[in-house]
């Protein structure tokens, strides 16, 4: 969550924290008679006392799920960041073993990124021929025949074992 929503969601969280402060002081000062505005405060409602609570129960809670919320996202961008990493080394260590040139690195990150070949071509300011020249050789040196499965190559080392389907692999213990 990028700085400027915590921000508005804490001066949220201090406006609520604000309005139950000022009701609970009037809850407490409506026993010692003081009125407002010539106005008794005894005779602004019903049931104030059931809604000082549910404010101030509203307001503790709110916090705490805030609170909450915000330590989840963080630790939700850690994991993503953890994983943009990993894909990252799987990527190069695939490219590595393929011997992939420079340029075939780059045509392969923008294959997996879903970029066309004319797409391709005018990002690296090449031509379409040699964008599918060096496609070829990626899905050759990769022992692919196309995109979907050389993505599959890099989903697989991505996946856990515990994700797949079926009979879990028992480890078993040497005698």
């Amino acid at each position: 969550m990028n700085k400027k929503k915590k921000i508005a969601l804490w001066v949220i969280a201090a406006l609520q924290f604000n309005a139950t402060a000022y009701f609970v002081l009037l809850f407490a000062l409506e026993g010692r008679g003081v009125t407002l505005f010539g106005v008794p405060l005894a005779d602004l409602g019903p049931n104030q006392g059931v809604q000082v609570v549910g404010l101030i129960l509203g307001v503790v809670l709110g916090w705490m799920a805030l609170r909450m919320s915000l330590q989840r996202a963080e630790r939700a961008e850690t994991a993503l960041r953890h994983c943009t990493v990993q894909f990252a080394d799987v990527l190069e260590e695939h490219f590595r073993d393929w011997h992939l040139t420079p340029a075939e690195r780059d045509v392969a990150v923008f294959l997996i990124k879903g970029l066309n070949t004319r797409a391709i071509a005018e990002m690296r300011g090449t031509s379409e021929g040699t964008i599918k020249a060096q496609t070829n050789a990626i899905y050759r040196k990769a022992g692919v025949a196309g995109r979907a499965q050389l993505l599959s190559l890099f989903i697989e080392d991505l996946m856990d074992d515990s994700l797949m389907p079926g009979p879990k692999p028992q480890l078993t213990q040497a005698a």
